[in-house]
Parts: C-alpha cells; structure tokens; sequence
C-alpha cells in the first residue's frame, strides 16, 4: 500500500524593509496589492487543481465494480468485486505515477487485463502456498500490521492512506493474512541465483550512462553494487515467478467473469 501525497505549496512573501531611508507608503500598497494578486491566482489554481483532481477520481471509480460480484473463478474458489477494486485502485496509481493516463480507452481496457491477470495469478500461488502448508499465525499479522502503521506520521494519516487506496480494517487484516503465506511460498518455492558481478557491472555501465547523458552525478559502482545486486535479483525472482504462474495456469480451471 503505497501513500498518495497531493501537496498543495503556497509560497509567502516577507518583505522585510530596514529604516534607512525614507519609508514609501505607495510602495507598501503596491506590494500589498501583488500580494493579493499572487494569494488570488494561487488559490485559483489550487481550486482548478483540486476540481481536476475530483473529476479524475469520479472517471476512476467508474471502474469498479460492484463488491458483492464475483468477477472470476479460480479452481471453484470465488473472486470478488472487492478484491478486485482494490487491486484494480493500486493498478490506476501505478499508471497515473507512469504518467499515463488510466480512463481512456485504451487505458481502462488495459488496466481491467492486468487488474484480472494479478487476481487470477495471486489467487494461484495462494492456492499452491495452501497445498504446501504455508500459513500466517495471528501475531505474524499483527506484527506486520504494526510495521504497515510505522510507515505513517499518526493513525489519522494512516486511515487516509487506507481509505485512498480503498481498504478498511477488515480488508487489509484479511490482506496481510494472505500475504504472509504468499511471501513465505515466494522466498522458500522461488529461488533465484545470486546476480554475478558481470551482470552489476553491466547494469552499473547502463545506469551511469544515462546519469551521463542528463548531466547527473554518477555514484561509484562500490556505492551502488549492493543496491544493484538486490534490484537485479528481485527483476529474476519477478521473471520466475511469472513463468511460474504461467505453469500453474496450464493446470487451473480459470473462468472470468467480467
């Protein structure tokens, strides 16, 4: 669960004048009167971004479907409209921070196939983790719901991060619940190789060319080999676990419902 941060920056102005001269009083109306101008125009284009941001929201919600709906069947067990608005906000976030735009219809077409697609996919490995014996015991859950409300400044901020990405209490116990056995099948079922040093290097050589390119600083490859070998072994572990899926498919009874 990611946090949505909508900043709203109003820049203010001090004019801080010294007496060593003269104090010109048309002056001070003058700048009293930019000041205004500059509050007024700021808090138009606060409100125009606010009603943007508003229209945007209503087009998304759209998208959903109802919550009591089952929207796809998995080897006889049930997806419902719920999971899958839940599933379906986190994919709009992710293509609106890609800069993309999530209610054409190009776009509403592709985000209802990889919304369906991460259902179905997670519903499979939870499946294959159960048969396995993979479980989640209640103070596993409430230890990483403790490590979920660290990540937020009070439980106020946290409740808006719930509702914004449309879970309540319930959902997201019931989540965390999920994914523990998930994350336990993935760490123990999926192993990849240890990314080589030919594979950092050539990834370094990548990486410091396009800093080049946009005239950044380019950090030492010593300084970023730990952070490259983990993004390297995480980019093998999603490739696996996609093939994965994939074989799990081949033997599952999948019927969409939507």
């Amino acid at each position: 669960m990611k946090k949505l941060l909508y900043p709203i920056i109003i820049g203010l102005l001090a004019v801080v004048l010294t007496a060593c001269g003269s104090n010109d009083e048309a002056d001070k109306k003058n700048d009293e009167k930019e000041t205004k101008t500059t509050e007024k125009e700021t808090a138009k284009a606060t409100e125009e971004q606010q009603k943007q941001m508003e229209e945007m929201q209503k087009k998304l919600d759209k998208q959903k479907v109802d919550e009591k709906k089952t929207v796809a069947i998995v080897n006889d067990e049930k997806i419902s409209g719920a999971e899958y608005n839940t599933v379906l906000s986190t994919t709009q976030m992710q293509m609106q921070q890609f800069g993309q735009d999530p209610t054409t219809k190009e776009g509403a077409k592709q985000i209802k196939e990889q919304t369906l697609n991460s259902l179905v996919g997670q519903k499979l490995l939870l499946q294959a983790a159960d048969k396995k014996g993979y479980t989640a015991s209640k103070s596993e859950i409430e230890k990483q719901l403790a490590e979920i409300k660290k990540q937020y400044e009070s439980e106020e901020k946290f409740k808006e991060a719930m509702k914004q990405a449309g879970l309540n209490t319930e959902t997201l116990n019931a989540q965390i619940a999920e994914n523990i056995p998930y994350t336990k099948y993935v760490e123990k079922e999926i192993k990849v190789e240890e990314a080589t040093d030919e594979e950092i290097q050539k990834y370094y050589d990548q990486v410091a060319e396009q800093a080049k390119t946009s005239g950044q600083k380019v950090q030492k490859l010593e300084e970023m080999k730990p952070q490259i070998k983990e993004q390297l072994e995480q980019q093998k572990k999603q490739e696996k676990l996609v093939k994965h899926v994939e074989e799990l498919q081949k033997n599952a009874k999948v019927d969409i419902k939507i």
